[in-house]
């Protein structure tokens, strides 16, 4: 477990410098970016009483998956190593059981903490996992693919507009979510597995624009 959180940390960290090189020391709001997602999940949850609504339950996973993300950029300080890190994350969690809370009790328990004490508690993020039914191994594995994409995105355009999110009719999350199902999720080189397959049909999309945007 420690293992995979280490990769996870790591993995965040090499992502928010692409946004920004000295993000730690910027001190950003991560417990701001974690409510408000709690906000996007209810909506997939579906809370609306007064409408029919169907819980869509994959979108609560990607959104659970999103949550972790500024959940783990939350816990890095300039005096702590990734190291320590994960071991506080661990620290936190002995002893842990879930009370068997809905997704909606758990969602606004995360909230009300984000709110609150202006931090990510991770008690309350596994509690939340727990009501979303994933597992610590489903976290990882589709933590890394939603990392993976994330650079990718950045690589291709994203922060100056030119990226395109619709890729032969689908998202490209639909497309990452394929591509993670077909592979060997014990594999060391997963991220660049899962990088190269995006790359692969990415190329289909900018070839299909190439060949339309060529006059007759």
């Amino acid at each position: 477990m420690k293992e995979k959180i280490l990769l996870m940390l790591s993995m965040q960290d090499s992502m928010n410098k692409k946004v920004h090189p000295h993000w730690v020391a910027q001190n950003f709001e991560w417990y701001r970016a974690a409510w408000v997602e709690c906000g996007e999940l209810m909506d997939h949850q579906g809370y609306k009483w007064w409408k029919k609504q169907v819980a869509d339950s994959e979108q609560v996973k990607l959104e659970v998956i999103d949550i972790w993300h500024f959940a783990l950029s939350s816990l890095f300080n300039a005096d702590k190593t990734i190291e320590h890190i994960a071991d506080e994350i661990i620290a936190r969690l002995e002893g842990f059981s879930p009370q068997a809370l809905s997704i909606h009790q758990a969602t606004e328990q995360l909230a009300q903490g984000c709110l609150s004490n202006k931090r990510v508690c991770v008690r309350d993020f596994w509690e939340l996992m727990a009501a979303a039914n994933i597992d610590f191994d489903s976290l990882y594995i589709a933590y890394v693919g939603k990392n993976v994409l994330n650079f990718f995105r950045q690589d291709n355009g994203y922060k100056e507009g030119s990226y395109q999110k619709q890729w032969l009719g689908r998202e490209d999350n639909e497309h990452l979510a394929e591509i993670v199902a077909q592979l060997d999720h014990q594999k060391s080189d997963i991220r660049d597995s899962i990088y190269n397959a995006l790359s692969d049909r990415y190329a289909q999309v900018l070839a299909k624009n190439s060949a339309s945007a060529t006059p007759a």
